[in-house]
């Protein structure tokens, strides 16, 4: 059955991605909730638009077909119920319990027409845009005095759509995000794996009603056998549990998952942030999760049952072990100096999307990084990031593969 999903590699020649171009949900940051929000900064929007352009030509020069995450939703909303029911639980989980509020949001965005509708829910609704409708002084005041401005947080986190769920061989892991602000991004996946015409075939991996968290950016096909997943600040080791279970037993492909455990903080977020694959038998890695990061191996034996294993030796070793390689190369973020690297990593050095073999997109101010990405053989295609850097995620952040060639 087609599933529209084909992605059994990270450095198969990319032929179909999904972005999302930054919209009204960062002109709705504020300094105070950039925390609740999980931004450190405010990036300027018309110069993010500019950046995320310049992204997307890169890769449609490329011959790589972009879709956005918008289009994607509005193609989903295949007639009325389905537009009702994406309302109907957008307004459950935005976190708005006044009932008088939620019925002026669903008067406010049911009478946009489908793309408009969807942009908003995105952006977030400022108090502002609703009407209150209320002949009492005291509702006007209670809106006013509680001090928050918005009706419903903006999802300023969006132009990341490698988070909210995963294409894994020819299905799709929805996730359990970590926090509440991402949780309802995964909504948009949710109607896109439900009811869009061409992917609604696609086998569910993992599901947003899971318990436990599991993100994007923690998940890399290394190969159409093998399967690497972070356990990170915002992955959980029984989601991987649960993942692993599903993949093993039912995917035609995949033989085993490792599972990297890497440090728990910030600046090492997911396992993309510090470890990527760029070719074949290369990959960017950070130095310093060589000396703090454990490998578990899960395979299910003969009796169908999940067997875990530590690996023992360095990353490279591992590598060429469950790829089956000659040999490895580990390229380190700004050539593994204790500056250049910490630098370089926070504006996402080790962040680079694969879109052949040998060939990436990167930032263009991790220069260090790059002249050694050079050097090893690899072609780069830089695009500029002053402002998307901002979000503190790179180019593999920013794009979900729909579809993959086989390497």
């Amino acid at each position: 059955m087609e599933t529209g999903i084909h992605n059994t590699s990270e450095i198969g020649r990319l032929k179909r991605v999904m972005l999302h171009r930054p919209g009204g949900e960062l002109e709705n940051l504020m300094p105070d909730y950039l925390e609740r929000l999980l931004f450190d900064d405010i990036p300027y929007l018309q110069e993010a638009q500019r950046e995320h352009d310049a992204f997307a030509d890169c890769l449609r020069q490329q011959g790589v077909e972009v879709v956005y995450l918008t289009d994607l939703v509005v193609e989903s909303l295949t007639d009325g119920d389905v537009r009702r029911a994406l309302l109907q639980q957008f307004l459950e989980e935005s976190g708005v319990e006044d009932q008088r509020t939620r019925d002026a949001l669903a008067e406010y965005l049911s009478a946009m027409p489908d793309k408009e509708m969807v942009a908003a829910m995105m952006a977030g609704v400022r108090k502002s845009q609703l009407k209150n409708g209320s002949a009492r002084l005291a509702d006007y005041l209670s809106a006013i005095e509680d001090g928050y401005p918005f009706a419903v947080d903006p999802m300023p986190n969006l132009y990341f759509t490698r988070d909210p769920f995963a294409t894994i061989g020819t299905g799709v892991s929805i996730h359990k995000m970590h926090t509440v602000t991402r949780n309802r991004e995964t909504l948009f996946g949710k109607f896109i794996f439900e009811h869009h015409p061409l992917y609604k075939n696609a086998p569910r991996w993992y599901d947003r009603g899971e318990t436990s968290s599991l993100e994007g950016g923690d998940i890399l096909v290394l190969s159409p056998q093998v399967l690497a997943v972070g356990i990170s600040q915002r992955t959980r080791e029984d989601s991987i549990d649960t993942l692993a279970e599903t993949v093993l037993s039912l995917s035609k492909t995949f033989k085993k998952i490792l599972a990297f455990n890497i440090p728990k903080t910030r600046s090492f977020m997911h396992l993309d942030t510090v470890f990527t694959m760029v070719d074949r038998n290369k990959f960017t890695v950070h130095p310093n999760i060589l000396s703090s990061m454990t490998v578990f191996v899960m395979e299910l034996d003969e009796n169908r049952k999940m067997t875990i294993r530590q690996e023992e030796g360095r990353l490279e070793d591992i590598l060429k072990e469950h790829l089956q390689l000659d040999s490895v190369t580990l390229i380190p973020c700004g050539r593994g100096s204790e500056i250049d690297a910490a630098r370089e990593q926070w504006n996402d050095g080790s962040n680079t999307l694969a879109i052949g073999p040998g060939e990436v997109v990167v930032y263009s101010r991790n220069y260090v990084t790059n002249r050694s990405l050079e050097e090893e053989g690899v072609r780069i295609h830089t695009i500029p990031s002053a402002e998307l850097s901002r979000g503190r995620g790179g180019p593999r952040c920013m794009s979900m593969p729909l579809w993959r060639d086989n390497p």
